[in-house]
C-alpha cells in the first residue's frame, strides 16, 4: 500500500482522537475512584492538574527537541506513551498499596504522550499541501470532539451494561487507538521540517504584544473548555443528582457532539467569517452557559447549559491557533509549542480550581446556609461554586479578543 498526505492527515485525525482518550477517560470514571478509593474533590482535581500540568512539561520538551529527534520519532513516542499509560490507569491502582499512587502514576505516563501529540498534530497538518490551512486546523480539533463523543458514549454504555466492577478493563481497549496509530506514523510520509533560518525567533514573537494575548487566550481557551468537560460527569450525577447513563450522554457527551459540531462548521464555512468576532460571541455564550449551568435548578435546563458550552467553546482553542498562524505564519514548531503550553496550563488550572473552590465552599458555614435555603447539599453547592469560578475565563478571553482587534503583530 502506497501511503500519501491524506493518510498523514487521517493520522493526525487519530491523534487528536488519542489525546481526547487520555483526556477523558479518567473523569468518566471519578465518581467510581471516589466511590472505591475514597478520594476528595481536591484529590480529582489534582489528577486532572497532574493530567495537564505533566503534559505542559512534555510541551516544553517537544517544543525543544522535536526538531531534533524527528517528527515521526516524535510522533510514534507519542503514541507508545497514551497506549502503556491507558493500560497502566486500568491495571496500577489494583497493583501498587496505594490506588491513588497507581491513579497518579498512569496519568502522568498518558500525558507525556498527549502533551507530544498536541504538539505535533498541529504543526504537522499546517505543512502538509493546500491553501486552506484555518479549515483544515478546524477539522483536525474536530475530531478531538468526535473522539470524546465515542469515549463518552462507548464507556458510559459499557458501564452501564456490564456493570461499575468492570470499569478497569476500559481503558485497556481503548489503548487499542493509539497502538494502531502508532504503526501509522511509522509508515506515514512527512513534510521536511522548515529549516531553523526561515523560523520566526522567539525573541521576535515575544517582542509583540500581540502574540502574549493569543498566549492569554489559550490559557482562558483550556480552562473554559476543559473545566466544564472535565467535571461535567461528576456534576451531573452529584450536583444534579440525575442517573449516570443519562447525565453522561445529555452533560459531557452531548458537550462533545456541539463542539465538534462547532468546529465542523467553522472548518466547512469558516472563510465567510470574521475569526475575532466569532471568538468574542464564543466567549461571551460560553459566559452565559456556565450561569446557565450553575444557577438553573432544573436539572435538564442545567445539563443543557453544560451541553451547549461545547458548541460555545469549539473554535476557542483551533481559532486562537488559527488567528496566530495567520499573525505569524513562520512560527514553527516553538510557537505551536508555546500556545499548547499556554493551552495546558489553561486546561490544569481551570478544573484543579474549581476541585478546589468546591471543596472550599463545603467547608463555609456561611455558603452551606446559604445552599440549605435553596435545598442544596454540600456536594451541590460546592460543585456549583466551584464552576462558578471558571466563568472568569471566558469573560477574560473576550477582552483579551476586544483588545486583540486593536494589535498591530510585530513585523
Amino acid at each position: 500500500m502506497k501511503y500519501t498526505y491524506k493518510n498523514t492527515l487521517y493520522a493526525c485525525y487519530f491523534g487528536l482522537i488519542t489525546q481526547a482518550i487520555v483526556n477523558n477517560i479518567a473523569p468518566l470514571l471519578f465518581i467510581i475512584f471516589q466511590n472505591e478509593f475514597k478520594i476528595s474533590f481536591e484529590m480529582i482535581g489534582r489528577l486532572i492538574l497532574i493530567n495537564f500540568g505533566t503534559q505542559i512539561i512534555s510541551d516544553f520538551i517537544a517544543t525543544k527537541y522535536a526538531d531534533k529527534i524527528g517528527h515521526r520519532r516524535a510522533l510514534v513516542l507519542a503514541h507508545a506513551f497514551c497506549a502503556v499509560g491507558l493500560i497502566s490507569l486500568g491495571v496500577l491502582p489494583k497493583l501498587l498499596p496505594s490506588p491513588y499512587v497507581g491513579l497518579v502514576t498512569a496519568v502522568v505516563i498518558y500525558a507525556v504522550g498527549g502533551g507530544f501529540i498536541e504538539v505535533m498534530a498541529s504543526p504537522v497538518v499546517e505543512s502538509l499541501p493546500g491553501d486552506t490551512k484555518a479549515k483544515a486546523m478546524s477539522l483536525l480539533h474536530s475530531f478531538y470532539c468526535w473522539g470524546q463523543m465515542a469515549v463518552v458514549l462507548i464507556t458510559t454504555i459499557l458501564i452501564k451494561v456490564l456493570g461499575v466492577q468492570i470499569w478497569f478493563i476500559l481503558p485497556v481497549l481503548w489503548a487499542a487507538i493509539p497502538i494502531y496509530n502508532l504503526f501509522q506514523f511509522i509508515k506515514v510520509p512527512l513534510m521536511p521540517a522548515l529549516p531553523e533560518e526561515h523560523k520566526t525567533p522567539l525573541k521576535q514573537l515575544f517582542s509583540s504584544r500581540a502574540f502574549i494575548i493569543a498566549l492569554l487566550l489559550m490559557m482562558c481557551a483550556g480552562s473554559s473548555e476543559l473545566t466544564m468537560s472535565q467535571w461535567s460527569s461528576l456534576f451531573a450525577e452529584k450536583g444534579l443528582q440525575v442517573p449516570k447513563l443519562i447525565g453522561d450522554l445529555l452533560g459531557p457527551c452531548l458537550f462533545a457532539v456541539l463542539m465538534g459540531i462547532g468546529r465542523t462548521i467553522y472548518g466547512i464555512w469558516g472563510h465567510k467569517m470574521n475569526l475575532r468576532k466569532t471568538l468574542m460571541a464564543s466567549a461571551a455564550l460560553c459566559v452565559v452557559c456556565y450561569a446557565v449551568t450553575v444557577f438553573i435548578q432544573i436539572p435538564i435546563i442545567s445539563l443543557l447549559g453544560c451541553a451547549a458550552c461545547g458548541f460555545a467553546v469549539s473554535l476557542m482553542w483551533p481559532g486562537t491557533i488559527s488567528l496566530t498562524t495567520e499573525t505569524f505564519p513562520k512560527g514553527g514548531i516553538a510557537m505551536f509549542g508555546l500556545l499548547a503550553i499556554f493551552g495546558d496550563l489553561g486546561a490544569a488550572i481551570g478544573p484543579w480550581l474549581a476541585g478546589f473552590f468546591a471543596d472550599l465552599a463545603q467547608k463555609s458555614q456561611g455558603l452551606v446556609a446559604i445552599g440549605e435555603a435553596y435545598s442544596l447539599n454540600p456536594d451541590q453547592l460546592g460543585l456549583k461554586a466551584g464552576l462558578l469560578t471558571a466563568m472568569i475565563f471566558p469573560l477574560v478571553l473576550l477582552i483579551g479578543v476586544t483588545i486583540l482587534k486593536k494589535e498591530r503583530p510585530a513585523q
